[in-house]
């Protein structure tokens, strides 16, 4: 038997890429003290400051608890604050710090050629069709998601 079952499976093929690929991108990160998980956060905060966690939780695709406890260390860090929102004392305002802007603007490039490096052999138009068919895939997943809720 020369091909497995696992070969032809895509949620094996994504997780696999993706622990690489974030291990990879984890290694390049580890002498800035951030972590690709840490990375993402701050970069959303660099285009929209000020938001609360349930909306950074959903532009991020993270649970409460975990956003919460990488937003734990990224103030305990110094790279943002949380401040209570006025509209409702539960919540929290999110703000990325002159620290935490000058981190991101660092990583960012770092980022960028790492994708470049990934997408290797990949014509410009190929590139733009995996892009498009991984957020269908997200999509459907959030849709399929709703209905095991």
């Amino acid at each position: 038997m020369s091909s497995s079952i696992l070969d032809d499976s895509l949620g094996f093929r994504l997780g696999m890429t993706y622990r690489k690929a974030s291990h990879n991108l984890t290694q390049r990160f580890k002498p800035y003290d951030i972590t690709p998980e840490q990375y993402t956060l701050l970069v959303r905060l660099t285009e929209e400051d000020g938001i609360n966690q349930k909306e950074l939780a959903q532009r991020t695709a993270r649970d409460q608890p975990t956003l919460t406890r990488i937003l734990d260390v990224l103030e305990r860090k110094g790279l943002v604050r949380k401040v209570t929102d006025p509209a409702d004392r539960r919540a929290f305002l999110l703000y990325i710090t002159d620290e935490g802007l000058k981190k991101a603007e660092e990583l960012i490039p770092i980022e960028k050629a790492y994708d470049k490096e990934l997408f290797a052999g990949m014509t410009p138009e190929q590139i733009t069709q995996f892009r498009q068919s991984l957020m269908l895939l997200f999509e459907n997943a959030e849709r399929l998601n709703m209905y095991n809720s």
